[in-house]
């Protein structure tokens, strides 16, 4: 008697990231049952194994994991492209714009910012923001799966605009127990929500943001709670500074002596940590987020990740945020990893292909904590999958014999655009290209509105002076 599926997704070129390669098998199959995967084998055992609902047939396609996007900040998609080719891009750029987010602009970024990560294949999103009414419901309403981090910090209201560079800039005890207690709250209410496909991290914004006090306040509700911690680490100079101002002691030595390296934490960004520094984190168990576009177009930085692995750490890929790094899209990253990477060590072998796409699937669930329930196509695990179209010009032609060549290819030229059909938790979100979950249209036109009103904003905000983009701009480069 055949068993019963809601899909079977038939003829792929199956990646299930099993094992330690990318786990390929040729006229592959995917059962779906519920929101979980049935089983995963050979097209003509499955079909005669299975009576299905739904066929999602993949012939010319290649069937992956959904992509993780391990740290994002999604609000900020709303002022996309203005901290581009700038010094001092928090303080110059992008606080001037930031401060005037106000909540519905905040959540028509989140929503645009869903869209477009979505759309690119990404099914997870690790998402790092101010726990606004709705936001978690927008996760909710589209369906992606969504780790979500809720922002604690001591910064006065404002933020960093206006501050002088160099300066010892003050901490507000008040603001920083108002964000624990609101970061608190969030988790209760959101945490293991929407059956699981939500889930909560703490998110103390780095260790120059918070009292010694308040951080170790962040850890025992972590440890009492069960939650992660998903904290910028040795994000630039700035936080270098600042720690050595007020701690005398580089942030990487800091957490060490504060009890934060351990396997609770997920380390972001790394920039300016050392080798020696990245191999402690590493080794302490914590893991990393390197977001090769932001770091390199705000710092002009390739982060010691390669250094991190080689030490025994997970890595997973994240992009930020798109006021500075333009865009939400794992297959950039990927990209960008493995070309940053072979350039800094002058070795072309660096980074290949496959170990990107595997920190973007199976060691990015890993890093995030939820290694057991996505990142490979297996059964038992949740059924977060996409189908990318490989009959498409960039793509071809595919070549299976003597070197296959879908990998590669899929790293160094795919732009996300290929991207046919994503399922997260066995439902379809998008199919044949239609998201199935949101409008569009709805959700850039407010997105276009509320930017524009955010522009108008900084414009009559004397502080908009200090923006670095203002020279250019008189000059005629923008």
């Amino acid at each position: 008697m055949a068993r019963r599926a809601d899909y079977l997704v038939v003829h792929a070129h199956l990646f299930t990231m099993e094992g330690t390669g990318v786990g390929y098998l040729a006229d592959g199959a995917v059962a779906v049952r519920g929101d979980r995967i049935a089983e995963v084998g050979p097209t003509s055992r499955l079909r005669s194994e299975f009576d299905a609902d739904g066929i999602l047939d993949a012939c010319g396609c290649a069937v992956l994991p959904g992509l993780i996007d391990a740290h994002m900040h999604t609000p900020l998609a709303i002022v996309r492209g203005v901290a581009q080719d700038v010094a001092h891009w928090m303080q110059k750029a992008l606080a001037p714009y930031s401060r005037h987010i106000n909540p519905a602009a905040a959540l028509a970024g989140t929503r645009l910012n869903v869209v477009e990560a979505l759309k690119a294949g990404t099914t997870t999103m690790v998402d790092y923001a101010t726990p606004l009414p709705g936001w978690a419901e927008i996760y909710d309403q589209i369906g992606v799966r969504a780790r979500l981090t809720p922002t604690i910090n001591a910064l006065p209201p404002g933020g960093m605009a206006g501050w002088k560079l160099g300066d010892l800039y003050p901490l507000d005890p008040a603001a920083g127990e108002a964000a624990l207690d609101a970061a608190a709250a969030f988790a209760a209410g959101w945490h293991e929500a929407a059956d699981g496909r939500i889930t909560v991290m703490l998110g103390p914004q780095a260790p120059d943001m918070l009292s010694r006090e308040q951080l170790l306040q962040v850890k025992d509700i972590a440890q009492r709670q069960g939650l992660m911690i998903h904290m910028h680490v040795a994000q630039g100079d700035r936080e270098i500074d600042q720690m050595l101002q007020r701690y005398g002691q580089r942030t990487p030595a800091f957490l060490d002596d504060l009890g934060y390296l351990d396997d609770q934490l997920l380390a972001v960004h790394l920039t300016e940590a050392t080798a020696r520094e990245a191999e402690l984190v590493a080794q302490r168990g914590a893991r990393m987020v390197l977001c090769s576009g932001s770091i390199g177009i705000i710092d002009g930085i390739v982060p010691p990740a390669h250094t991190f692995r080689s030490a025994g750490g997970l890595v997973a890929l994240g992009s930020d945020q798109a006021s500075g790094n333009n865009c939400s899209n794992i297959f950039n990253e990927m990209k960008l990893t493995a070309l940053f990477n072979k350039i800094t060590f002058r070795d072309p072998t660096i980074m290949p292909a496959w170990e990107v796409l595997r920190m973007s699937t199976i060691e990015g669930a890993r890093a995030v904590g939820l290694g057991d329930t996505i990142g490979s196509l297996a059964a038992g695990k949740q059924a977060d999958l996409i189908v990318i179209d490989l009959e498409v010009p960039q793509l071809s032609p595919v070549l299976q014999t003597p070197i296959r060549n879908i990998v590669p290819n899929l790293v160094y030229a795919a732009s996300g655009h290929e991207v046919r059909d994503v399922m997260v938790a066995g439902r379809l979100l998008m199919r044949d290209r239609q998201l199935l979950t949101v409008d569009e249209p709805a959700v850039l036109a407010e997105a276009r509105l509320q930017a524009e009103a955010i522009a108008g904003r900084v414009a009559a905000d004397p502080v908009h002076a200090q923006l670095a983009l203002l020279e250019p701009m008189a000059a005629g480069q923008l």
